[in-house]
């Protein structure tokens, strides 16, 4: 054994598998993971600094894993990630307890790293270009952090939208796609491992392959995985209405697997809002992409996130965003506050908006939400729907599950009663009984077969 490693994984699950692909790759080269810092030889945080709050939580982070080289055995500390990609010389200038900085392009390094800084090397960076292609291999490595009945697959890398509030194109680079052979070859990999349920992400899902092979093939890679013996459900986040195509509409209404459940993020229902973010959608097309949705598929979820207090964002532009929520009914919803970068060009707009008028915008929408949300889990009820079991609460026979309706550790849950034990990555049938704001709550429906 080289020595031992403590990994702190923050930020979104892109980042977690690219925490998983390191952790693999550390194994492989006979590092031993540890999940207690004080017995880590080296301590990685996999960092994020999409917006203030993500980049001051990296930080602190980073400050309480650095304490674990006085009161622990830690001999080097290794900001990965994207503040490293981003902020490099001002790590090293700003906080000297930091020995490495790995970027977003660099991953396949941590090993060597690692073994440098046993050896008594310091200030050691290692930042490749961002525009490479994705590493096919590295995938079937990963260790996975997610329950062992789910994983998420991560398709491509970086993003070609060029938003005006968003520094992702210049931490992660251009969009970089994965081929569909070696996406079939780790999830087939996942389903031998008990993964019952794969979560496909990246930056836009909605244009995969398109730099690989001249066109859209999202389609085409959602029916190989459904192909998969042991996969069971698919679900995709992060796809833009703009790229949506009916292709890929038609093929989640057609197989059983993919789940009835869409992340659609929309930023504003204003197009003059959509405008000044770069974004190449509208209120039109938005409810074109929904009506299709919804009439391929009824019982669909649609996820979408919003930006409130965006430069400039008068009153009417915000009464506007309302109007359309309230049309639009998304099933699930989340609103971020706009968050000024540093590098971007909505950061050099005039009239900025007060922290104040942005928390209470948000506080509106969500508001607005609460009651569609509530109105949605209410006509569920008296519905036989199937659920994965993730949990059993310590009430006696109450269990923890999700529908195909909700994504793991962002939507609502079920609160499942049984009177036989079931087991986290069980599939059953349930009846809804009861509803709240969000969640479910609903009985096991014996007699049927369990599954799909």
């Amino acid at each position: 054994m080289k020595g031992t490693v403590a990994f702190t994984s923050l930020g979104c699950d892109k980042n977690r598998v690219d925490s998983e692909v390191m952790l693999g790759l550390l194994q492989q080269e006979d590092f031993r993971i540890v999940a207690d810092e004080k017995d880590a030889d080296i301590l990685v945080v996999n960092t994020c600094c999409f917006i203030k709050d993500a980049l001051e939580e990296s930080i602190e982070t980073i400050l309480e894993m650095a304490k674990y080289k006085e009161t622990g055995r830690c001999k080097g500390l290794i900001v990965a990630g994207c503040l490293g990609q981003r902020y490099e010389e001002d790590i090293f200038q700003e906080m000297p307890e930091v020995d490495a900085v790995i970027g977003t392009a660099s991953y396949e390094a941590i090993a060597e790293v690692a073994e440098r800084l046993l050896q008594g090397e310091k200030e050691i960076r290692h930042l490749e270009d961002i525009h490479l292609p994705m590493r096919d291999e590295n995938g079937k490595l990963r260790m996975l952090s997610t329950p062992g009945y789910f994983a998420y697959l991560k398709i491509s890398e970086g993003c070609d939208n060029l938003c005006t509030y968003c520094v992702i194109p210049k931490i992660r680079g251009r969009h970089r796609s994965r081929t569909i052979e070696s996406l079939v070859e780790e999830a087939t990999l996942l389903a031998s491992q008990g993964v019952k349920e794969l979560v496909l992400v990246a930056q836009d899902t909605s244009i995969y392959g398109r730099d690989l092979y001249g066109e859209i093939k999202l389609p085409e890679l959602l029916q190989a995985l459904c192909n998969i013996e042991g996969i069971e459900w698919i679900r995709i986040l992060y796809c833009y209405p703009e790229t949506l195509t009916d292709k890929t509409i038609e093929i989640m209404a057609k197989e059983e697997k993919i789940c009835h459940y869409i992340d659609m993020p929309i930023q504003h229902g204003c197009d003059s809002v959509l405008k000044r973010m770069g974004r190449k959608s509208s209120q039109d097309l938005i409810r074109t992409k929904i009506q299709k949705l919804r009439e391929a598929m009824p019982d669909i979820a649609i996820r979408t996130t919003l930006i409130v207090g965006f430069p400039g964002e008068t009153e009417e532009e915000f009464s506007e965003l309302c109007s359309f929520i309230q049309e639009m009914k998304f099933e699930r919803l989340g609103v971020f506050t706009y968050s000024q970068e540093e590098g971007t060009p909505a950061a050099q707009l005039p009239d900025q908006i007060e922290e104040e008028v942005k928390d209470e915008r948000k506080n509106i929408l969500m508001e607005i939400q609460k009651g569609i949300s509530a109105d949605y889990c209410m006509n569920q009820v008296g519905k036989e729907v199937s659920v994965l079991i993730e949990g059993k609460l310590p009430q006696e026979e109450i269990y923890c599950a999700r529908t195909k309706q909700d994504a793991p550790d962002i939507d609502g849950l079920v609160f499942v009663s049984a009177t036989e034990e079931l087991i986290s990555g069980d599939i059953v049938k349930v009846e809804i009984l009861e509803s709240s704001d969000y969640d479910l709550i609903g009985e096991v429906v014996y007699g049927d077969e369990l599954g799909q």
